[in-house]
């Protein structure tokens, strides 16, 4: 990987990071499904105008606007308005590593191997220390909703993973044109009949939010990753979305003034580790034992 390179992954790595304080700060105003509705149509209207339909086949796309657009965003938007923190959210939601290694498995028969279970077991373990502290920064509630999002994330990567090679940025538009309507309807009758009168009353702050959300990290974020995987291997670039949780906690608590509980550090040191352990661990062991063999 080049500068360049390393440069663009670590403003996506930023991006990301950062995203989930910006949604919290959103969620202040905004009901979650609504917002997450105004997060797609904003990536949408404009941009199907210009945009050309992907090369793949239209029920992909359903699918990914299924479950990535309309399940996974409202059940996290859902959580983070008033169950769970944005550090913990940047964290946790990336259990859909977990998750992708899994059902890839039992889908494609893609072999798991003895780190990537390690890890697993590791962060499953990290996961249970979030039960004894739910309350805080997450209820109970939250991180279930947080779990359910990740496990959507991870059927979306199971679609994309049979789609192959195509632009990743006429996707995701045309992805964004599947959740607006029917989250859309969903928060008319679960959060406002006023939709309108909401929108009207938002203030800047919330609107920035919400662009925010459209553009930088949706658009320009997964335009920028789509062009590292192409001109990267996945093994290199995806390694550092480990980062993005370390991001999301640092911001969160510089932004929102969050902190970690003791308990709840231990959690998250688990799980990183383990998220460590399924993305590179083959290659940690690799490396050890070539150093271990060069020693004697």
């Amino acid at each position: 990987m080049n500068y360049k390179s390393i440069v663009l992954v670590l403003l996506v790595v930023i991006m990301w990071g950062v995203n989930f304080s910006i949604i919290k700060i959103g969620l202040e105003e905004l009901p979650p499904i609504l917002f997450s509705a105004l997060r797609f149509a904003v990536v949408a209207i404009p941009a199907i105008l210009f945009i050309p339909f992907p090369k793949t086949s239209i029920l992909n796309v359903i699918g990914v606007g299924l479950f990535l657009g309309i399940l996974q965003f409202s059940f996290l938007f859902v959580a983070m308005e008033a169950d769970a923190s944005a550090g913990l959210s940047s964290l946790i939601l990336q259990t859909q590593v977990l998750f992708t290694i899994i059902l890839s498995s039992l889908i494609y028969k893609e072999k798991v191997s003895k780190s990537q279970s390690f890890g697993i077991i590791v962060a499953v373990i990290g996961f249970s220390f979030f039960f004894y502290s739910t309350g805080g920064n997450i209820t109970t509630k939250g991180l279930i909703l947080i779990v359910c999002a990740a496990f959507f994330w991870a059927v979306s990567n199971v679609i994309m993973k049979r789609i192959g090679s195509i632009n990743l940025l006429h996707f995701m538009v045309w992805v964004s044109v599947v959740p607006p309507i029917p989250l859309l309807f969903v928060s008319y009758f679960l959060e406002s009949q006023e939709p309108i009168s909401l929108l009207m009353a938002t203030t800047e702050r919330t609107w920035l939010s919400v662009l925010f959300v459209s553009y930088i990290s949706t658009l320009i974020g997964f335009a920028i990753w789509g062009w590292l995987l192409k001109n990267n291997t996945a093994a290199t670039v995806t390694p550092f979305a480990l980062l993005i949780p370390v991001v999301g906690i640092i911001t969160s608590s510089i932004l929102l003034g969050e902190s970690l509980s003791i308990i709840e550090i231990i959690g998250t040191g688990l799980i990183m580790l383990g998220l460590l352990f399924c993305v590179v661990g083959k290659r940690i062991y690799s490396y050890f034992k070539a150093t271990s063999s060069q020693l004697n």
